[in-house]
């Protein structure tokens, strides 16, 4: 049985990420694990399409938001099934993301408005012992648990005199 590679029963988990934009819509992304232990750095890129001036030479952030949706749930399900002892023959997840868009003048708001995941288990154990997996994974995964809240973001802009919150 796998456990959590010694570390402790509680800590902080942090992701650090720099982007630097470049090209008409790229932005170059170094993305390193910060806590509990040092992980990265990985280098990720994002673009847009012709619809915001960009050359599509990468996935749009979108795209990268909603793959990291489902490479965590399918991580934890992965990892939480040798530690509840269910079997996996094969997984495959569906995940839908959609957000409603609104025109404001020259610019638009979005507001989400549907998250749906589906999973296909193929396992020899009974339905409830893999819903019980599933549930557990919902539990460890924290793209799911962030989006499950309400959350504060903040965002501070450089000037002159130091950082100001917008």
């Amino acid at each position: 049985m796998t456990d959590n590679a010694g570390l402790p029963a509680k800590a902080m988990v942090q992701f650090d990420c720099h982007g630097r934009a470049t090209g008409k819509m790229r932005n170059e992304l170094d993305v390193r694990m910060k806590l509990p232990y040092e992980e990265g750095p990985f280098q990720l890129a994002s673009d847009e399409g012709p619809f915001h001036g960009g050359d599509a030479s990468a996935p749009p952030p979108l795209a990268l938001f909603v793959a990291g949706l489902t490479g965590c749930i399918m991580t934890q399900i992965r990892a939480f099934a040798k530690r509840m002892d269910v079997s996996l023959k094969d997984l495959n997840v569906e995940t839908r993301v959609q957000w409603n868009w609104e025109a404001k003048g020259r610019i638009y708001e979005t507001a989400p408005h549907s998250f749906e995941i589906d999973v296909l288990i193929d396992s020899d154990d009974e339905p409830d012992k893999v819903a019980d997996l599933i549930r557990a994974a919902q539990k460890g995964c924290f793209i799911e648990q962030t989006l499950g809240r309400a959350n504060t973001i903040r965002h501070r802009m450089k000037t002159a005199d130091g950082w100001q919150s917008v």
